[in-house]
C-alpha cells in the first residue's frame, strides 16, 4: 500500500495542505457570489508554496467544479444582456493571457492587478457616486472585462476587473452572483486547451488538484444559501472588503 501511494506524484509540503483548504473554500465562497473577491486570494496563497502556474493549473479542475457546482443553482438568475456583452471580451483576455504567457512575470501582472483594484476602492471612497450616477461606458465595460479574462487566465484572479465594473450596478445579490458565475465559467472552460499547450495540464499537478475535489462544491453550496439570505448592504460591504483584501495580498506579491 505504501508502495503505491509513493509512485503518486503527491507534493508533500504538509503546508500546501494547510493552504490549500482555505484557498478552496475562498474560491467556492467567492464563485457563490458572497464573500465576492476573496476568491482571488486562492492562487496567491497556494504560490506562498508552490510556483505560479502550478498552483494556477492544480486550481483549475477545482474551479470547473465549482462552476459546475455554481451554474446548477444560479444560471436562471443570471443577467443574459449583460453576459452578452461581457463575454467576448472576457475570451479575448484569455486569448492575451495565452500569447503573453511567459512574456509578462506573473509577478508583474499580480501587482497591477492589485494596484488597480486599491485605486477603485480609493475613487469609491474619495468621491463615492451618486444614486443616480450612469454606468460606467461601454469601452470601459470591454476593457474589464478582457483584463478580467486576462488576470483569470494567468493567475485565477479575474473578479477584482470584473467587480470594477459589476459592483456600482448594484443589482441584486442573486443576479450579481450568478452573472460573475457564468462569466468565469465560460472564461475557465476557455483556459483548458492553452493551459495543456503550455504543459501545466500534468499528472503532477492533475493528482494533487483531485485531492482537493471534494471540498470545491462545499463553499459554493455554502454561498450560494448565504448570499439569498444577507441584505443587500451587508453583501456589499463584504465584497467590498474582500476587494480591499485581494488588492493588498495582489500588490504585495508583486512588490516583494
Amino acid at each position: 500500500m505504501h508502495d503505491w501511494l509513493a509512485s503518486w506524484p503527491l507534493i508533500h509540503d504538509p503546508w500546501f495542505y494547510v493552504l490549500a483548504v482555505p484557498a478552496v473554500l475562498l474560491m467556492g465562497l467567492g464563485k457563490s457570489g458572497f464573500l465576492s473577491g476573496f476568491g482571488a486570494l486562492g492562487t496567491p496563497l497556494l504560490s506562498l508554496v508552490v510556483p505560479v502556474p502550478q498552483a494556477a493549473a492544480i486550481m483549475l479542475p477545482v474551479l470547473l467544479l465549482m462552476d459546475l457546482a455554481g451554474l446548477q443553482q444560479l444560471w436562471r438568475e443570471r443577467d443574459a444582456a449583460l453576459l452578452r456583452q461581457l463575454l467576448p471580451a472576457g475570451l479575448l483576455g484569455v486569448g492575451l493571457g495565452t500569447v503573453l504567457f511567459g512574456v509578462l512575470s506573473t509577478r508583474t501582472v499580480a501587482g497591477l492587478v492589485g494596484a488597480l483594484t486599491l485605486l477603485f476602492l480609493a475613487q469609491r471612497l474619495l468621491f463615492p457616486p451618486r444614486a443616480d450616477a450612469p454606468r460606467l461606458p461601454r469601452w470601459a465595460a470591454l476593457g474589464l472585462a478582457t483584463t478580467s479574462g486576462f488576470t483569470s487566465f494567468v493567475v485565477h484572479a479575474g473578479s477584482p476587473p470584473l467587480n470594477v465594473y459589476l459592483l456600482p450596478l448594484r443589482m441584486k445579490p442573486i443576479t450579481f452572483a450568478a452573472t460573475s458565475a457564468v462569466f468565469f465559467a465560460a472564461v475557465n472552460l476557455a483556459k483548458w486547451l492553452p493551459y495543456a499547450g503550455l504543459g501545466l495540464i500534468n499528472r503532477t499537478n492533475m493528482v494533487n488538484s483531485l485531492l482537493l475535489l471534494p471540498l470545491a462544491p462545499v463553499g459554493v453550496w455554502l454561498g450560494v444559501w448565504l448570499t439569498r439570505r444577507i441584505q443587500p448592504r451587508w453583501f456589499y460591504v463584504l465584497a467590498y472588503a474582500g476587494m480591499f483584501l485581494t488588492g493588498a495580498k495582489l500588490l504585495w506579491d508583486g512588490l516583494r
